[in-house]
């Protein structure tokens, strides 16, 4: 049976750095499903919010996410920030090996995110209010669905990649993993 650790939080969690590490670590795949929806279309994803809008958007990542979780093979996968918001989706990640939320203050996002273009959701005059508004609407989805939650806002990439591991090892029956 194929194992996916799927890593859900906000944008500037660390999701695909993290992710990216964690799946060396264990000799698994690492799957973006941002990156995959780009790859697919050619584009990047403030394109697809322009062309498509947000409902757009949400249909392909679904349908990303629905292909990255059925492949066969044991990978890490590392979610959109608003994949949570559609219940099939939810219902999809729930049945996974692992489901780690990588939890990081709007503070700390404001750091990691500043500048960056491609985060359409938050290229508003005033992204801490709407980081924060965005938090408020899925922190109940990300913690429902969690096996863990791990802060990301020490910025301690090597104690946050030990703690990945160390629950990957506790989820796979104690046996070598990491």
């Amino acid at each position: 049976m194929s194992r996916k650790v799927v890593l859900i939080g906000s944008m500037g969690a660390g999701k695909t750095s993290l992710g990216k590490r964690l799946a060396k670590r264990l000799g698994w795949a690492f799957v973006d499903t941002d990156y995959e929806i780009c790859m697919r279309t050619g584009v990047d994803i403030p394109t697809i919010f322009e062309r498509e809008g947000e409902a757009g958007f949400r249909l392909r990542e679904r349908a990303m996410l629905e292909e990255v979780l059925t492949r066969s093979g044991d990978a890490v996968v590392a979610c959109g920030g608003g994949v949570v918001l559609s219940a099939e989706n939810r219902r999809m990640i729930s049945r996974q090996f692992l489901v780690v939320f990588l939890d990081v203050s709007v503070g700390r996002q404001l750091l990691r995110i500043s500048g960056d273009k491609n985060r359409p959701l938050v290229n508003v005059q005033d992204q801490k209010a709407r980081l924060m508004q965005l938090r408020d609407e899925r922190l109940g989805l990300y913690e429902g669905l969690a096996d863990i939650r791990i802060s990301t806002d020490a910025n301690n990439f090597a104690q946050t990649l030990k703690k990945l591991c160390l629950a990957v090892k506790a989820q796979s029956g104690g046996f070598n993993v990491c």
